[in-house]
């Protein structure tokens, strides 16, 4: 199955939500960074969330960013995704290996332990916006949870998953946001809290083999329920030689003179997809004339 999200109303426009199946995507990311299970866990979800969130967006134009700095084993880690479901991310130690939680599950809340969230959205002002938010679980998806509470103020929850293979391959991957509008009436709130409260994991349900329509049915059942847009989701960096060479002109003209100085070619990674970019002295020459 193709990654994609889904977005639409319920329970009479009360209710707006967003799902996602992304394994192909999150798995794409664990390629690219070799990341351990639980960081590729870690990572799948949050991948998951910028992309739904990208979602979000009004405008082609517009780039949401979430970075999570903290104190756990993990150290941090940063997605971005655009509005047209374009995500890319990067955990700052992939390598972090845990025991596994109480629960047997890959110990996501323990590699990222205590922190801070940070939301950024470009929309083209003067100054993106900006929320933040400490981490309430370093779960994830609680956390994300207690951001828009908070930060946002609007009732949310989240639900976030990464199932892997024996192999460390990615088995399922996808998470839902289900929000309230302003107006929504307490039955209906008190209705789907109780669903919620009795939703098993989104990867128990992916792994039943259902789709995010089927999530979503089950969670509005007696209420109308419309999709109104089917969106393909997937893993993309935007980056290339031009614009890496663009971020090494600005570390300024006397460092990229001691570069050229060394007579060595430079290589330069892409944090967000670990792409590799070398640099001969001539181009470093030639980056340097244009700098001027």
């Amino acid at each position: 199955m193709e990654d994609y999200i889904i977005r639409g109303m319920a329970a009479n426009h009360q209710v707006r939500f967003f799902a996602a199946y992304s394994k192909n995507l999150v798995e794409e990311a664990r390629k690219h960074h070799d990341t351990s299970p639980v960081a590729t866990a870690a990572l799948g979800r949050l991948l998951t969330a910028g992309a739904m969130m990208g979602t979000m967006c009004k405008n082609d134009s517009d780039v949401i960013t979430i970075q999570i700095k903290c104190s756990g084993p993990i150290g941090g880690l940063v997605v971005t995704a655009d509005a047209k479901a374009n995500v890319k991310g990067y955990v700052y130690n992939k390598d972090v290996m845990l025991p596994p939680s109480k629960a047997g599950k890959l110990d996501v809340g323990k590699a990222l332990d205590l922190g801070v969230l940070t939301v950024i959205k470009d929309l083209g002002l003067k100054e993106p916006y900006s929320g933040q938010t400490h981490l309430v679980s370093g779960e994830i998806a609680e956390d994300l949870t207690y951001y828009f509470a908070t930060s946002e103020q609007i009732p949310t929850s989240v639900a976030l998953g990464v199932l892997m293979n024996k192999d460390n391959t990615v088995r399922q991957a996808g998470g839902f946001i289900i929000q309230m509008m302003p107006f929504a009436e307490e039955e209906v709130i008190a209705a789907l809290e109780d669903r919620l409260k009795d939703f098993s994991s989104v990867t128990t349900h992916l792994d039943a083999g259902e789709t995010p329509e089927d999530m979503m049915k089950k969670l509005f059942e007696g209420f109308d329920m419309e999709v109104e847009d089917r969106i393909p989701t997937q893993f993309y960096c935007n980056c290339s030689k031009e614009r890496v060479s663009k971020a090494v002109i600005s570390v300024g003209k006397k460092d990229l003179q001691e570069m050229i100085d060394e007579g060595k070619p430079i290589e330069v990674n892409c944090h967000f997809c670990n792409s590799h970019y070398t640099f001969t002295v001539e181009e470093m020459k030639e980056m340097l004339k244009a700098a001027k």
